[in-house]
């Protein structure tokens, strides 16, 4: 637990010792869940870990919520602003040097926007400031851990086996991996299929409209997808044709203590922050009186 975090729990009222940190492995974790003391489990996690931790929590009859991992989709229509918006794009790609679930990692554009979209998108990673993650302007640092680079490149090199256009980057060093771009990029490819765990911006040419929301839907993720274009109207339009569980319109996805929060498919289940978030560990009690 942070120092501090724990008179801040009492002087909002809660018990000594009700919030605690425990480092345990897989068995111990098993034997917490199964404890009678325990009565929900809420994971944020790979896909992985939450189907390990929900056959638990089944098995033992516990309330889940899981959010786990994202294969986000960030649509740019043709009419889209990249004046305004292009930053914003990047920033939702490369923000904790790619390292977040709600990170944009399909780029589905508009071929009327197609080339123009690369072109800048390809100049504005070249700029980022890669070194030291404690200095200040440094954008891009090293991954949490060294497998997580291997397993990018692993990922970058059997897409571009398979078709990919490398555009930018696919170095790596240690754990360091710098910003790449991939284009002509299609399902079936790991860039398209798979959750790119770092700074890997997969760039994929849709026919149109409708095909870049057909695109964005195949996935077997669904935790939030962001659309970039000047016609709310019809932006609106496509919030039921849009699987994902957020869906953002001329922004990045992002977490706010508000909203409720979580994912579809492999994705994820139940909703993390706000009210449904607060109920989703609420047992409902019905009372009835008859005089």
């Amino acid at each position: 637990m942070r120092q501090g975090s724990e008179k801040l729990f009492l002087d909002a009222g809660y018990p000594q010792g009700c919030f605690q940190s425990v480092l345990a492995g897989h068995e111990e974790i098993e034997q917490l869940i199964a404890h009678e003391t325990i009565k929900a489990v809420t994971l944020t996690g790979s896909e992985k870990a939450g189907r390990g931790i929900a056959q638990t929590a089944g098995k033992n009859l516990k309330k889940t919520v899981l959010e786990l991992g994202g294969n986000n989709a960030c649509i740019v229509f043709e009419d889209a602003d990249l004046d305004k918006h292009l930053n914003t794009m990047v920033k939702a790609r490369m923000q904790n040097t790619g390292q977040s679930c709600i990170a944009a990692k399909r780029f589905i554009v508009c071929s009327e926007i197609y080339d123009e979209f690369v072109d800048r998108f390809t100049e504005a990673a070249k700029n980022l400031v890669t070194g030291n993650p404690s200095e200040k302007d440094t954008y891009i640092g090293v991954l949490a851990r060294e497998d997580l680079a291997k397993t990018l490149k692993k990922q970058v090199n059997e897409s571009i086996e398979k078709g990919a256009k490398l555009v930018l980057g696919n170095q790596m060093e240690g754990a360091f991996f710098e910003p790449t771009i991939l284009t002509e990029v299609v399902p079936g490819m790991p860039a398209f299929d798979e959750e790119t765990f770092g700074p890997v911006a997969s760039i994929i040419k849709a026919d149109n409209r409708e095909h870049a929301i057909s695109l964005t839907n195949n996935s077997n993720y669904g935790l939030g997808a962001m659309l970039f274009t000047e016609d709310i109207e019809g932006a609106l339009d496509l919030i039921p044709k849009i699987s994902d569980g957020a869906f953002f319109i001329n922004d990045m996805v992002k977490s706010d203590p508000r909203l409720p929060f979580g994912g579809t498919k492999a994705s994820g289940y139940g909703r993390e922050l706000s009210r449904e978030g607060i109920l989703a560990f609420v047992n409902k009690k019905t009372v009835y009186i008859k005089n």
